[in-house]
């Protein structure tokens, strides 16, 4: 007879099968009326193995929806470099995949106008896209770009790169800057991110530079704060 006491067992078994992926991430695991049913035992003994898996970072419990397997976060490398989102996805051997929500032309708001160094009556494009890494919700991102200068009508930005395209009609992003707050998830950005209502959200506000310190791109940026986290290699 095993002196491995049950909790430990049943915390190791469904340790197992969230690695080999018999429970993705994302998914919930069996209720724990269904667990007890498997492994032949107490409720209590059922919840502190779960326990111990909620504390190593391994489950989530979810308020009227059960117990997930949580995704593992994604470090995020553009804080350090200049890349596109699919190829920082693909460097990280993920699978990204673009929506876009909206694409139009609409009158500059005051702040854009003021990060793109427009007159308030310039028109601007308006890109909205929610960007995912292998088949999860990541980021809502939505990008205000100057009209003058840039023909982008016809891009299909499902598949083709926002940066690849601005350096193709020469308007290249050389530099940036970036502000970084954190909010709460509302209703519907909780509804398109997979989120909890209030949630917490990293929020970017990039302002695009060319080479010549041009604004061409000002984007707004909403990361889930539990799939993701940012790298900054600073040196003195």
């Amino acid at each position: 007879m095993t002196s491995i006491a049950k909790h430990t067992q049943i915390e190791q078994d469904l340790r197992t099968k969230i690695q080999d992926g018999t429970y993705p991430p994302q998914t919930l695991i069996p209720r724990e009326v269904d667990l007890m049913a498997t492994y032949q035992v107490s409720r209590p003994t059922v919840r502190q193995a779960i326990q111990t898996l909620v504390e190593q970072g391994l489950l989530e419990k979810r308020k009227r929806r059960g117990t997930m397997v949580k995704q593992a976060k994604i470090a995020q490398a553009f804080t350090q470099v200049i890349e596109g989102y699919d190829a920082e996805m693909a460097d990280k051997g993920l699978q990204p995949q673009t929506k876009v929500l909206l694409f139009k032309t609409e009158p500059a708001t005051a702040e854009v106008a003021s990060k793109l160094q427009l007159s308030v009556t310039a028109v601007v494009y308006k890109l909205v896209r929610l960007r995912y890494a292998n088949g999860q919700p990541v980021v809502l991102l939505t990008s205000y770009l100057p009209t003058d200068g840039l023909d982008l009508a016809t891009v299909d930005f499902t598949t083709v790169s926002l940066y690849d395209t601005l350096t193709q009609q020469q308007a290249a992003v050389e530099r940036v800057r970036r502000r970084l707050d954190v909010l709460k998830a509302d209703e519907t950005t909780a509804d398109l991110l997979n989120v909890a209502v209030d949630e917490p959200l990293f929020y970017f506000h990039t302002q695009g530079l060319t080479a010549q310190g041009t604004p061409v791109e000002y984007s707004i940026a909403k990361y889930r704060g539990d799939l993701n986290y940012f790298m900054m290699d600073l040196q003195r």
